[in-house]
């Protein structure tokens, strides 16, 4: 017999060990079976499950344990992410505080402990996404950095090399001086702040008199700068084109330059161009073929290209120093105070610098081509197919890619260099020095280059050189191109686009057929979860205290296509609810002697709400396969949560309580069995979204024969094997109408619960009259009902009687005698008219601009939200007095 309640700490980790002990989530590729591919998104070996984790592995592992149960040999393919600046900081920050650092400490130490962490980290995000129930096949485990991996890294990096599509260039890129390295786009976070507008003024050579003024948030480059520009049509300057302004401070002469990127409205309408510290400004320097004189050491702070007096200082103090020299010379001319977003370093927190640098670059502009056509002519498809314009946006617009990065840990760049400077890229040291020597003769020394890819580099190979390229191997036949990959919004640019051009680049095809996104997770208002907000959901807490199938169950359920999930504990809480609510049903039917019967044959039931609980499991899972095909995860969930909770436990456990308590009852069998049939249907169904009390319930409801044992090997139930019968699925939805509209007008009325009440119909037809005989003791037990009595059409019916209509018939509830109608009508104006004001007040802040100015989208739509709710009720609040009104 089950336990009276359903504990999940005690059953989650048994089961999971029994799974991953049996290798259920292993694939077969030596199986005739049709391959499913998904790829795990490999997270940080240095993260920590988040709630945005959960609800990716989650979606990926319903995905993955569908279509096993449908019968693919299914691979999700799991592994982990080097993340080299991640890395970095836990180890230097580790260092710091043991009064070290790497360059101390050296390249192959740093790289020894690094391994150390690695091993450390990487077995907890893997036991954290262990309790979540995720099953990928673990023992495919891959890590970026692992020597397969690197192998792949190296091939694809020579390939582009000698394909000239990767080159080494000086270009502007992001530069974090705390780190002293390259970061990407996506490391770069944008701050609003307060600061300051400096205007300064330029004298314009061969006219003392003269000036040119400029505004700049950043005094500190004007050291840099080698032009000033202004619009071809601003009157204010033409005379001034092709003249030279003098730089202030350092005496060289600026030509003034004509450029659309000038802004006349924009303040001076002149802007200052230093093409060294500026990303516009070093377009602006191409297009005029400007000098470009970088300020800056890797430090930040001013280097021998500036005059004597500032080298060596920090940026920011050099900012003083430059300021009081112009004050000094009557040169700034104003100050404004402003709110500006500046650049700043996600993981180190300091302001972010444009910095003209030697590195290494892919020229992913050419890639993106291929990986654009892809998506336009149907190879690759998104869902929702609005984050195309997302993927369209980045891949048509495609800069050249920075992949060299000041960092140890990571994919050392395989490229060497002789003493003249020229660079080898080869598999090997052995093998530059080899090509070195047809250049130089025996004579050279080589020196690796010390720099490591970005790691989006790797990762960027991660759908094809998991399954062993460059070799060819069987699994790489088999399993790519992979089906789907559930990933967010957020690395649609990064990764997304990246493994589409390498893909097509090493493979000739598509990584995925399509690309699921899913939204993001923010709390029950609306809003980015975050520490200093305290509201951030902890789905470790969440499942130990409700168990990781509600968890689960909540972020799919949630998971509506285009649309952010807003997740509150108490949402969990009631999925655990759902939990408990099946658990209670299978121990109601266990000791009602409701068991699975193998020999049991659907077809054969005869008892009405039998045959049409049966097509009803038929209807549910087609409703399913059709969500789950589409990717609409959240619609599956509720087809399965209704029918499990409504239609099952609230309507048909309860019509057939009596056949199950009276022995003689010949339906009595054929319910017993039916009910077994359909709960193990559901536990099948709901296996994928629950894992862990579905598979608890099938071993316990029932002995299962050997290699039967485990639910979620079992194939899931086949809608087009299972019989449905019309006839009985139209009588029991009328039943269920009619027994529902009863009960909504005596909520509506306020009619006490326990209150027995009768029934009058008038304008019945024969059918309907025939199903009221037919189901008279069910609808008098479950609509709480004395008695049902059909009248003639010539009958009338008695003054206080609230009427309803059904189809054609009209039900009439006296309740005259049971409530004080004038009193409940008083409650339902006083109802009504508060539900009016609440509508009015909400009216009044949508239509106030300065509301929808200030505030933030979710605010905004939590008042739609309320307003839409109150009108449904209002509107039904109403409909109830109108009846009232005419008893």
């Amino acid at each position: 017999m089950l336990e009276k309640t359903f504990q999940p700490d005690g059953i989650e980790s048994r089961l999971l060990d029994k799974w991953e002990d049996e290798g259920v989530f292993a694939c077969d590729p030596g199986s005739s079976a049709a391959p499913f591919t998904i790829m795990m998104p490999p997270p940080n070996v240095t993260g920590n499950l988040h709630v945005g984790h959960a609800l990716t592995y989650t979606l990926q592992d319903i995905l993955t344990r569908y279509k096993r149960m449908k019968g693919f040999d299914a691979l999700w393919q799991p592994g982990t992410d080097h993340a080299s600046i991640a890395v970095h900081m836990v180890l230097e920050n580790q260092m710091a505080q043991e009064g070290t650092d790497r360059q101390t400490l050296g390249r192959e130490a740093f790289m020894k402990r690094a391994w150390e962490w690695k091993d450390f980290s990487h077995g907890k995000i893997t036991g954290q996404l262990r309790r979540l129930g995720v099953g990928p096949d673990w023992s495919r485990e891959r890590f970026t950095m692992d020597e397969g991996l690197s192998a792949a890294v190296t091939k694809i990096f020579i390939d582009l090399y000698n394909d000239k599509l990767i080159y080494r260039a000086e270009r502007l890129v992001n530069w974090d001086p705390e780190r002293q390295s390259v970061i990407s786009d996506i490391e770069v976070e944008m701050k609003e702040v307060k600061g300051h507008l400096w205007h300064i003024q330029y004298p314009i050579e061969g006219d003392e008199a003269r000036t040119i003024t400029v505004a700049t948030t950043r005094p500190e480059t004007m050291l840099g700068d080698t032009a000033i520009a202004v619009h071809p049509d601003d009157e204010r300057y033409k005379d001034l084109v092709g003249k030279f302004a003098v730089l202030p401070l350092v005496g060289r002469l600026l030509p003034i330059v004509a450029d659309e990127y000038a802004d006349p409205e924009q303040g001076s309408g002149a802007v200052k161009i230093t093409p060294a510290h500026d990303f516009n400004d070093f377009e602006v320097g191409r297009r005029h073929n400007l000098e470009v004189i970088n300020i800056f050491d890797e430090r930040a702070h001013i280097n021998e290209n500036a005059p004597d007096e500032y080298q060596g200082l920090e940026r920011f103090e050099a900012r003083k120093r430059i300021l009081a020299e112009l004050e000094a010379q009557d040169l700034l001319v104003k100050v404004d105070d402003i709110k500006h977003a500046v650049p700043l370093g996600q993981r180190s927190g300091v302001l972010i610098e444009p910095y003209l640098t030697l590195q290494w670059f892919c020229d992913s502009p050419t890639l993106a081509k291929e990986a654009a056509k892809a998506v336009r002519d149907g190879r690759t498809s998104f869902y929702p197919r609005q984050y195309e314009n997302m993927y369209f946006d980045w891949v048509d617009n495609q800069l050249p890619w920075c992949i060299s990065r000041q960092l140890w840990w990571g994919h050392q760049i395989p490229a060497w260099y002789d003493q003249d400077g020229n660079v080898y890229v080869a598999e090997s040291e052995e093998q530059a020095l080899q090509d070195a020597r047809e250049v130089h003769g025996d004579n050279v020394r080589l020196t690796r280059d010390s720099d490591v890819l970005d790691t989006w580099f790797s990762s960027a190979l991660w759908p094809f050189s998991t399954l062993g390229w460059p070799e060819r191997t069987p699994e790489l036949a088999r399993y790519y191109p992979t089906d789907v990959l559930i990933t967010g919004f957020d690395i649609i640019t990064f990764w997304v686009s990246r493994m589409m051009m390498f893909s097509l680049y090493a493979m000739k095809e598509v990584p995925f057929r399509d690309v699921y996104i899913h939204a993001l997770v923010r709390d029950e208002k609306g809003q980015k979860m975050s520490k200093s907000r305290g509201n951030v959901i902890d789905p470790l807490e969440m499942i130990d205290r409700y168990g990781a199938d509600a968890l689960r169950f909540t972020l799919c359920a949630m998971a509506a296509q285009g649309r952010d999930i807003r997740l509150s504990e108490e949402r969990i809480e009631g999925y655990r609810n759902f939990a408990t609510k099946l658990w209670n049903a299978a121990r109601y039917c266990q000791m009602n002697g409701c068991t699975p019967d193998p020999d049991f044959d659907p077809a054969a039931a005869q008892y009405t709400p039998n045959s049409w609980i049966i097509g009803e499991v038929a209807r549910t899972v087609q409703k399913i396969d059709a969500a789950m095909d589409a990717y609409r995860f959240n619609e599956a969930a509720g087809q399965i949560y209704h029918f499990t909770w409504g239609t099952f436990c609230d309507w048909y456990l309860e019509f057939t309580k009596p056949v199950l308590s009276d022995a003689q009852n010949a339906y009595a069998d054929e319910t017993r069995k039916t009910t077994g049939w359909v709960l193990d249907q559901i536990l099948a169904l709901l296996s994928p979204f629950m894992p862990f009390i579905t598979e608890e319930l099938y071993n316990n409801i029932a002995a299962r024969p050997p290699g039967a044992d485990i639910l979620m090997v079992r194939p899931l139930p086949d809608a087009a094997a299972i019989p449905q019968v019309p006839d009985s699925g139209k009588a029991m939805d009328w039943l269920i109408r009619t027994i529902s509209e009863i009960r909504s007008v005596r909520s509506d009325m306020n009619v006490p619960a326990g209150a027995k009440i009768d029934l009058l119909v008038k304008g019945a037809s024969c059918a309907t009259k025939e199903n009221f005989g037919r189901f008279e003791e069910i609808m008098c037990r479950m609509a709480r009902l004395e008695t049902i009595r059909v009248l003639e059409d010539t009958d009338d019916l008695p003054k206080g009687a609230v009427r309803t209509v059904v189809d054609e018939a009209t039900l009439a509830l006296p309740i005259a005698d049971i409530i004080d109608l004038d009193k409940e009508r008083a409650r339902l104006r006083k109802e009504i008219d508060k539900l009016t004001n609440q509508i009015n007040s909400i009216d009044q802040k949508l239509e106030n601009k300065k509301f929808i100015e200030n505030a933030p989208d979710e605010v905004i739509g939590e008042q739609k939200r309320r307003r839409e709710d109150a009108e449904s009720t209002r509107e039904k609040l109403t409909q109830a007095l109108g009846q009232l009104d005419a008893a």
